[in-house]
């Protein structure tokens, strides 16, 4: 142990020093905290590693209960309160760089249409090679289809979902969720009668 590990200042030789290194993965955890809690309490290895955390670093959390690993290079911090929008989000953080939740796992976020999907669809434009979780089901995205986020995850625009939906749901089912997702303030007065054209109202 160094002189200036002992007093609290974290040193350049901190790799070397036992407290140094025990200091300084307590600030790099609250780093991560804070940088998770406002994701779902979700971190990737490559949001980890921007912040200088070993992925040796992670493991040791994840052995200590700090972290969980939910899939592929995605942790959750341990104190966080879960929310019923965390499926939703865990899926996309998982496949990766530019996913976004697709087609009927948008409803279901959403609570629309009456629809409760087995597997998270989520869409992506790129190749991933990583195995995924047997929940999510990978689609191709196409190219210039319009997305938002919602919530801070990003998916596909609900009036395509719905539109897209035509012929696999329930015409009722369908206008229900349009009219409900107007009153909510999910679709913009234009999608709304785009919408109530396409469906003939």
């Amino acid at each position: 142990m160094c002189l200036k590990c002992y007093y609290g200042i974290i040193c350049n030789t901190w790799t070397k020093c036992t407290l140094g290194r025990e200091l300084f993965g307590v600030a790099l955890y609250d780093q991560i905290c804070e940088q998770a809690i406002g994701n779902y309490g979700l971190i990737t290895t490559m949001d980890a590693e921007a912040l200088g955390v070993r992925r040796k670093d992670l493991v040791e959390w994840v052995r200590l209960g700090r972290l969980t690993r939910i899939g592929h290079g995605v942790y959750r911090i341990e104190h966080y309160l879960p929310t019923e929008y965390d499926r939703y989000a865990d899926a996309v953080a998982i496949v990766g760089r530019d996913a976004a939740l697709w087609g009927e796992s948008v409803l279901a976020m959403h609570n629309l249409a009456m629809v409760n999907p087995l597997c998270v669809r989520v869409a992506t434009g790129r190749r991933v090679r990583k195995a995924l979780p047997k929940w999510i089901e990978l689609v191709k995205k196409p190219e210039g289809a319009e997305e938002d986020v919602f919530e801070g995850i990003r998916c596909q625009n609900l009036a395509s979902v719905i539109l897209e939906c035509r012929g696999k749901l329930m015409t009722d089912r369908l206008l229900g969720a349009i009219d409900d997702a107007s009153r909510r303030g999910l679709l913009r007065s234009g999608e709304v009668e785009m919408l109530n054209r396409e469906f003939e109202r």
